[in-house]
């Protein structure tokens, strides 16, 4: 079995990485909540608070929850398909936590906002830019965690309307983003007219032909969700073969370089925000597998979460305010379209999944997805 012999993360040091992780109270500067990426400090301080239970941190989830309000009330640039990532770490998060009605209300309007970019002629969500432009007409595969929104929406109001689209967007995108060898394209189009698959392509990958990590990392927890939501066996199995792709690319650390076409010798950036993604949907997995299953892949994510925990967590607040090293936002190569920012640094959405794993690996946790 690849890694049987790398050490597994033990309870205690579960519970060290939490108390870190809690003890200190501003990791990052202010900003605007203006990005696709907010919700995740919020998921941090929702987290932290069923940890420790701090009523300071309570009452910065509400503060932080009305904030996301005013945000979908004004339309404060949602225009596109992240309403996922921005109301479930936030405003579902404080809803399922302590019954917060704002909250209920900002996430079911964002729930209303996401379907607006829902495609017929091809059956799924847009990802980004203006509606009627033909090379606008695509997915990305970050959209299967924002689909656990619409499955929420349809639970907390009885419509359907929420789940159908849902459901059609998630058959859509593992039908057409996932390659025969299981590897991943970040972004496929549609023809406009007609909705039939047209081809994929990379933004933030290397090259069009090799595996992005983030986005593989993606396509593993999207499929558990998918799993969970649809409970379609063959999501089971297509979860099994996009991990093994992953884990057959990874170094000798697990912790997988920006893209998996690159591995140990190669001088390129790693990605530790992947492998805590990656482990969160091993641990999402596992709640639906037989006893062997199971403790194969909780053996993986315990695997993962040691090293990001020994080799890329930081340990000194005087290094960094975040909570782990040596994560890739946006990495450009000659080969793709993407800015180049973030590169080898501490990002949010890599520090929430670091604590969401740990959450996991502590407590039977009730997901916000």
């Amino acid at each position: 079995m690849l890694f049987e012999n790398m050490p597994r993360i033990t309870e205690e040091e579960v519970k060290e990485a939490l108390r870190f992780a809690y003890s200190e109270g501003d990791f990052y500067q202010p900003i605007e909540n203006d990005d696709w990426t907010t919700g995740f400090w919020t998921g941090e301080i929702w987290l932290a608070y069923e940890y420790s239970g701090d009523e300071r941190l309570k009452k910065a989830g509400e503060l932080q929850i009305q904030s996301f309000l005013n945000r979908i009330d004004n339309k404060i640039a949602v225009d596109h398909h992240d309403m996922g990532f921005l109301y479930s770490p936030s405003c579902v998060a404080g809803y399922k936590l302590i019954g917060d009605r704002s909250g209920r209300e900002a996430a079911i309007k964002a729930a209303d906002q996401l379907i607006t970019r829902y495609h017929p002629v091809g059956e799924f969500l847009q990802a980004w830019g203006a509606m009627d432009e033909p090379g606008n007409y695509r997915l990305i595969i970050d959209c299967l965690i924002n689909l656990p929104l619409l499955y929420w929406a349809s639970e907390e109001t009885g419509e359907d309307k929420y789940r159908d689209i849902a459901e059609k967007h998630i058959h859509t995108a593992i039908k057409n983003v996932i390659r025969e060898d299981y590897s991943t394209w970040h972004t496929f189009f549609f023809d406009m007219a007609t909705g039939a698959p047209d081809h994929g392509a990379t933004c933030q990958g290397y090259r069009d032909g090799s595996a992005w990590a983030r986005g593989q990392a993606w396509g593993i927890y999207g499929s558990a969700l998918a799993y969970k939501y649809t409970k379609r066996e063959e999501y089971i199995e297509i979860f099994k073969h996009v991990t093994q792709y992953f884990l057959e690319h990874l170094p000798k650390d697990m912790i997988p370089f920006w893209d998996l076409e690159f591995t140990d010798g190669d001088d390129q950036p790693r990605d530790s925000s992947s492998a805590s993604i990656a482990a969160c949907g091993m641990l999402e997995m596992i709640k639906y597998m037989n006893t062997e299953d199971a403790s194969i892949y909780k053996n993986l994510a315990e695997q993962i979460m040691k090293s990001v925990y020994d080799n890329y967590a930081v340990k000194d607040p005087k290094v960094s305010n975040g909570l782990v090293l040596h994560s890739t936002y946006s990495n450009h190569s000659p080969y793709n379209t993407c800015n180049h920012y973030g590169v080898d640094e501490c990002n949010s959405w890599g520090d929430y999944f670091y604590m969401e794993a740990l959450t996991r690996l502590q407590k039977d946790w009730i997901l916000y997805w």
